[in-house]
């Protein structure tokens, strides 16, 4: 296999550890608004993903890294033509990252309500633009002979790029309500199940609608078949869900996702941005890499530090296995008062 192929592969399986890993950290935080009642429901919530989010992102950090260093070409045309979306993805980001780390710095409802405000919005806006730019590298967007993109925002919000940020949207919201009754005991383990099943119909629809036009365009049996297996994994996860079986049903919605990710790249392969103008403009494995001399050095970190890496989150995962209620949430010091 050439190392062009390898590299391919691997920034495929970064995005599908990033979108299944950090897909349930948006669904948790798009909760908040829906699920939590108060503010001990909502520190449950946060509790739920504190040990973990952070390093989540860290996919997303090395994917964006492995893509500069083994396709630059792929990195530059990217990264100027998607650079609205991108940036609003990043400022998205920080501002649920420091959400979460500032919500409880002091007691005010009134600050606390802001930055709760902050983290929906920064789990909203990343989870449909994440869908709205995998279904636009996918379909193909304007790029000429010269490898740049040449098209406009509006070209990044077709019909199947709209349908891919709703879906990526819904599945997400899914899968955060099935990791929260994984994760959590009592009345809010119960409302996060209902809640499950009753977004899992919406996001079902849309996720068969996208699967559907994918494969159709692609035209591939294997993109038929992870397309299958994609539906089948979800519609068994919110089967398991009613049930009362978290952990199998987790099981479903994060295969779906993976299946659903690895649908995309293999439909996209051996290109990795098409051009809707002329085939002959595609940036594929072959002209948008890195020299073979490059790739190979990379291949030999990788080969190191991946499963380092990999068994670090893994361990973190197990240490942080156990379920959470809200008599393990401390009550919160009450608002300073200034007297006059």
């Amino acid at each position: 296999m050439e190392l062009t192929t390898v590299w391919f592969l691997l920034i495929a399986g970064l995005w599908v550890g990033y979108l299944v890993l950090e897909g349930f950290d948006f669904g948790v935080g798009m909760l908040m608004g829906v699920l939590a009642r108060d503010d001990k429901e909502r520190r449950l919530l946060l509790n739920t993903i504190g040990p973990v989010w952070d390093g989540n992102e860290v996919w997303l950090v090395v994917a964006g890294g492995a893509t500069f260093a083994a396709f630059p070409e792929w990195y530059a045309t990217l990264f100027s033509g998607f650079y609205l979306p991108l940036f609003l993805i990043l400022v998205a980001l920080i501002v649920r990252a420091v959400g979460i780390e500032f919500r409880g710095k002091r007691p005010e409802p009134e600050w606390r309500r802001r930055w709760d405000v902050g983290i929906i919005a920064g789990s909203v806006v990343p989870a449909f633009l994440w869908g709205v730019a995998l279904a636009n590298i996918v379909r193909g967007v304007p790029i000429d002979a010269d490898k740049e993109f040449v098209g406009s925002l509006l070209d990044l919000l077709g019909p199947y790029a709209v349908l891919g940020g709703l879906t990526t949207t819904s599945v997400f919201l899914v899968h955060g309500a099935v990791f929260v009754s994984l994760k959590t005991e009592g009345d809010v383990r119960v409302r996060a199940r209902a809640l499950a099943m009753r977004a899992g119909v919406v996001a079902a629809a849309l996720a068969v609608a996208f699967i559907t036009w994918t494969a159709a365009d692609a035209g591939e049996a294997a993109v038929w078949g992870l397309g299958a297996l994609a539906a089948a994994a979800f519609l068994a996860g919110l089967g398991a869900t009613w049930r009362g079986r978290e952990g199998w049903a987790f099981v479903g919605t994060a295969v779906a996702i993976a299946a659903v990710t690895a649908m995309l790249f293999w439909s996209l392969f051996p290109a990795v941005m098409p051009s809707s103008l002329d085939p002959a403009w595609d940036l594929t494995t072959t002209n948008a890499a890195s020299t073979p001399y490059t790739l190979k050095i990379m291949t030999w970190v990788a080969v190191f530090f991946t499963p380092l890496v990999v068994g670090y989150q893994a361990w973190s995962y197990w240490v942080f296995r156990r379920r959470l209620g809200v008599h393990h949430i401390p009550d919160s010091p009450a608002p300073a008062t200034t007297g006059h």
